[in-house]
């Protein structure tokens, strides 16, 4: 129950106001006057304790942890009095630590949505270009070069499709054509991987054949070939099974992605932002413009 629970979004979007709340709370106390005192907790203890340990492959004895209390409290007088200075401000690499680490309260929240089979058929149904298996095409090419046969090279092709047809699908093309890169036959390769090798215009083309002829000559990216496609499986939407941890993942990626716009529109909302731009140069008349909350 308490899993279904929290795969809802609007919990989810509860947890991101508590977040907005809890940071609202920090801002204030920068700016309250009850930053004066400053309270060791046990477990701020208990951290520093096993912070030692781990390093140190043992606890800290009383001398050591006094010191650690000491560094701790250094530490948070020093930060308290940087904060209240504004030196964090103005510090590039501060404020961009603190951005990550608002970022990283908004993706932790995000990380525990749990989507149901419903949504991610959905999701599915809705990024099918993601998920979609494509067309795969088994053939055999012979390739004829365009430098060695010349003005020849249609009379030749043609020539040789007499040949091939005569054989079949089954031709033994090992001795036929010119030295080419690729192998003669291709088994069971995706149309990307067709796409790939010879250029998306042959890719095309296969998809276009009559399956069992050699028909040809059809450009490539390598050159010309004469080909025959033995076996063309269509693509298709799978079914979610099949594809149900992709899916997933970019379901997750995805809603973490919407969650943190969510989470800094949220606390955009909270403030009135207004740029002033330097004034034009001498020579143009477009006046300097006010831009209110990007």
């Amino acid at each position: 129950m308490f899993q279904k629970i929290l795969r809802e979004p609007l919990v989810h979007f509860l947890i991101l106001g508590a977040l907005l709340l809890f940071a609202s709370n920090l801002i204030n106390k920068r700016t309250s006057g009850d930053t004066r005192k400053i309270v060791i907790t046990p477990g701020q203890v208990e951290h520093l304790e096993d912070t030692f340990a781990r390093a140190h492959q043992r606890p800290p004895d009383p001398d050591e942890l006094k010191g650690l209390i000491r560094d701790y409290v250094r530490e948070e007088v020093y930060y308290r009095e940087a904060l209240a200075l504004g030196l964090d401000r103005d510090d590039a690499p501060i404020r961009q630590r603190l951005r990550q680490k608002m970022e990283f309260i908004s993706e932790d929240v995000a990380a525990q949505a749990q989507p149901t089979g419903e949504q991610l058929r959905s999701y599915l149904s809705d990024h099918p270009e993601k998920f979609r298996i494509d067309k795969h095409f088994t053939f055999t090419q012979v390739y004829l070069d365009p430098a060695r046969h010349g003005r020849r090279l249609n009379s030749d092709a043609q020539q040789m499709l007499v040949q091939l047809n005569k054989s079949g699908p089954r031709a033994d093309v090992s001795n036929m054509g010119d030295p080419f890169l690729l192998e003669g036959n291709t088994k069971d390769v995706s149309s990307r991987g067709v796409a790939r090798d010879y250029g998306e215009k042959f890719a095309a083309s296969l998809g276009q054949l009559p399956p069992g002829k050699w028909v040809g000559p059809i450009e490539s990216g390598l050159g010309m070939l004469l080909v025959c496609v033995t076996n063309r499986t269509d693509g298709r939407l799978p079914q979610l099974d099949e594809v149900r941890e992709a899916v997933r993942r970019e379901w997750a990626n995805d809603y973490r992605l919407e969650s943190n716009r969510q989470f800094y529109q949220a606390l955009l909302n909270r403030y009135t932002v207004t740029v002033e731009l330097p004034p034009p140069p001498a020579d143009t008349k477009t006046p300097a413009a006010a831009v209110r909350r990007p």
